[in-house]
């Protein structure tokens, strides 16, 4: 009998997150709640830490989510399952908004669950 390899599932791959000072984390972490409410606004006061830029993606991220949600969930509503979407949209942006506020203001650099991994700011 020959033996089958067995084929382990592929893992989605690992954002690495940026190493941070603890100065910079201190200094910034107002910069970086702030950010899950008003994305760019690290981008104009706080563009040279590292630690408020890396919230200030996870806040566009966290935008881009509930924009993109809530478009599907008004082309969907004609066919009712639009305000279903609209629902789960809106409480996973509050679960996503809070993780998001906890991580920065423990100082953390965690991406957020599902949407964490997209590095759109540079």
């Amino acid at each position: 009998m020959d033996e089958q390899q067995v084929q382990q599932p592929s893992q989605p791959p690992v954002v690495p997150t940026p190493q941070v000072d603890k100065a910079d984390v201190e200094k910034n972490k107002a910069m970086a709640i702030l950010a899950y409410f008003i994305f760019f606004l690290p981008l104009l006061a706080a563009k040279d830490s590292k630690f408020a830029m890396y919230h200030a993606n996870q806040g566009l991220n966290l935008f881009l989510f509930a924009m993109i949600g809530w478009v599907v969930s008004f082309v969907t509503a004609f066919i009712l399952i639009g305000f279903l979407i609209g629902f789960i949209v809106w409480i996973a942006t509050i679960v996503f908004l809070i993780l998001g506020i906890i991580n920065a203001a423990k100082g953390e650099v965690k991406p957020l669950p599902f949407i964490g991994g997209f590095n759109i700011l540079k």
